[in-house]
């Protein structure tokens, strides 16, 4: 039997809970950091991480063991404990949407990574893609 082999891209975008700006600038980097980590546990490496206070953009090769929701079920909920337990101050608010978006790219897709790594630029300066920046959860 030969090998087989499978790259699966994907684009995650998820926001914040009531689209608050609840990822400082503060607690950016160590979030990021947070999810990095959490991919790289699930066999999903990272491509490109960024976002705006209010939303995160996340690009991984899929483990194709693990379903597109699975992913994100366990890195929402590891990134919202660990900005409970150890970033934000006992008594403040955190939390992410129920929903999310997830995108199919082809890995040699420079863009995608390009708009994700760039997130404050094209917040800044109105050249956003529409159809992956609105959440299920905005409607």
């Amino acid at each position: 039997m030969g090998h087989s082999r499978v790259e699966v891209y994907i684009h995650y975008v998820w926001g914040t809970i009531h689209r608050e700006p609840l990822v400082t600038p503060e607690f950016e980097r160590l979030l990021y950091r947070c999810i990095q980590a959490q991919c790289d546990k699930l066999e999903c490496p990272v491509i490109a991480i960024g976002g705006m206070p209010d939303h995160i953009h996340l690009a991984v090769r899929l483990n194709v063991k693990l379903p597109i929701w699975k992913v994100m079920h366990v890195v929402k909920g590891t990134s919202s404990a660990f900005m409970r337990d150890k970033l934000i101050k006992p008594g403040d608010m955190f939390g992410w949407q129920d929903g999310y978006g997830s995108f199919s790219f082809g890995g040699s897709d420079t863009g995608v990574v390009e708009y994700i790594r760039n997130q404050k630029r094209h917040h800044a300066d109105g050249t956003l893609w529409p159809e992956v920046e609105k959440l299920p959860d905005d409607e």
